[in-house]
């Protein structure tokens, strides 16, 4: 596994040395309108058109506020492109995008430190949220935008055919999803019903990604932070043993396998099977209630929180961030449109209108989801995000982590008969390995 590392980090840094050298510069540079204008701010955001209408509604109402322009740019190959520009060292002015990719952006130099107190109503976020900006070095990198964290959606209409309730626990969980997968709850007489969706392909760290929710559910750690800078792997304890090998043994192989056929070759784009009408349960972000509330019927589903496991409550939770490029020297502009983003008005635009909303759970403490949007369904993810979630690290490059780990639970998941314990002890090597590369190895 170590190898499979070293081969995958050598390739992508021959990928970034290709950009670095075998391309231009991409987007509008300094020669374009956000470039040479001190008063626009060329700003880039990893979204496919459906959120990039939201995006241009809440900018639009940002420059009709304050004047300054925005050079608005909708990448979908965003961390390409980013590569191709700082190598060229013509960075956008602001990028929002994930939370778990500030680690990364900060160790290339691709960030400007942030001090909270200078963006106005950086009072009206939380200690926790804010936390989740902090570097290595402990100071901020971001400025948090959105938040959300998982919940259970169900098919509530298939519950009360079957004379069941949403579970509260793991064994609940399972009850649930045997019947959904045994009992025809869609009464067409076929055996064509599974009890849950599971993204569980390596692809993109999603094994990881879905997993890491019942890892902590479980009570363990991918990595743990010693308080001081450094981390340790933590993949080889018995919590974290105990938990996959419950994953594995009662929702991935043999006779209670209770998931869609090819969960582990699965992403979240194909697995559709809880909006397609045959499967009963997703543990998933509420970025999909919309999309559901469409293709299955807001009448059959409902939102509940993840079911308990032995040792905690908790669920993934992540967002996105405002981002400053690194020397671009538009702080104040910069400033003033962090500043818009996280106030009411400019979180309410995000959270409404026709087009996909770009803010879930609201950064701004004086806003309740449910109530922006008239949906109680939304306090049930909000109150997971406050109460009972957990987010990746941030600090480090989370990345090659997230894939280590989603390398080695797919393989767990696709080999039924594999030893657990070794398989999850190479794992905690291969994880010593990335924290090393990182100089973060305690």
């Amino acid at each position: 596994m170590g190898d499979r590392r070293r081969s995958r980090r050598l390739a992508a840094v021959l990928a970034v040395t290709a950009l670095a050298f075998g391309t231009a510069a991409c987007g509008s540079g300094s020669d374009s309108a956000g470039g040479g204008d001190p008063n626009t701010l060329e700003v880039w955001t990893r979204s496919n058109p459906d959120p990039a209408a939201t995006y241009e509604r809440v900018f639009a109402a940002f420059t009709k506020k304050t004047g300054i322009k925005i050079d608005y740019q909708p990448v979908i190959n965003f961390d390409q492109q980013l590569q191709s520009r700082a190598s060229t060292k013509d960075l956008p002015d602001v990028m929002i995008n994930d939370t778990a990719l500030m680690g990364s952006y900060q160790s290339q130099g691709l960030l400007k430190p942030i001090t909270p107190a200078s963006i106005a109503g950086s009072d009206q976020i939380t200690d926790k949220t804010w936390s989740s900006t902090v570097g290595i070095d402990g100071r901020h990198y971001g400025i948090p935008y959105s938040r959300q964290a998982q919940t259970l959606m169900i098919r509530t209409d298939w519950l009360k055919k079957l004379g069941l309730k949403a579970p509260t626990t793991w064994q609940q969980l399972l009850t649930v999803a045997k019947a959904f997968a045994t009992r025809d709850p869609d009464g067409d007489g076929k055996a064509d019903t599974y009890g849950m969706v599971v993204p569980g392909s390596a692809q993109n760290g999603y094994a990881a990604w879905w997993g890491a929710s019942f890892l902590w559910q479980g009570g363990a750690q991918i990595i743990k932070a010693d308080g001081k800078g450094t981390y340790t792997p933590a993949m080889d304890s018995t919590a974290a043993v105990n938990t996959v090998t419950w994953m594995k043994d009662n929702l991935f192989c043999g006779d209670n396998a209770v998931i869609q056929p090819g969960a582990v070759t699965a992403v979240t784009g194909t697995a559709t099977n809880f909006q397609d009408g045959n499967a009963g349960m997703y543990l998933t972000g509420p970025y999909n209630i919309a999309t559901f509330d469409t293709t299955l019927g807001k009448d059959k589903y409902e939102v509940v929180p993840a079911p308990a496991g032995p040792a905690a409550d908790d669920v993934l939770a992540d967002g996105e961030n405002i981002y400053f490029g690194a020397k671009t020297g538009k702080t104040k502009q910069e400033q003033a449109l962090a500043a818009f983003l996280i106030s009411p008005q400019g979180q309410q635009l995000a959270m409404t209108g026709k087009n996909q909303p770009v803010v879930r759970i609201p950064v701004n403490s004086t806003l309740d989801a449910a109530e922006v949007r008239n949906d109680p369904r939304w306090s049930v993810v909000q109150k997971a995000y406050e109460d009972a979630s957990q987010q990746f690290p941030n600090a480090p490059d989370f990345a090659p982590i997230k894939q280590d780990t989603a390398d080695s639970l797919n393989a767990v998941f696709t080999y039924c008969g594999s030893d657990v314990r070794s398989q999850l002890g190479e794992l905690n090597e291969t994880l010593a390995g990335d924290l090393k590369d990182q100089d973060l190895l305690k």
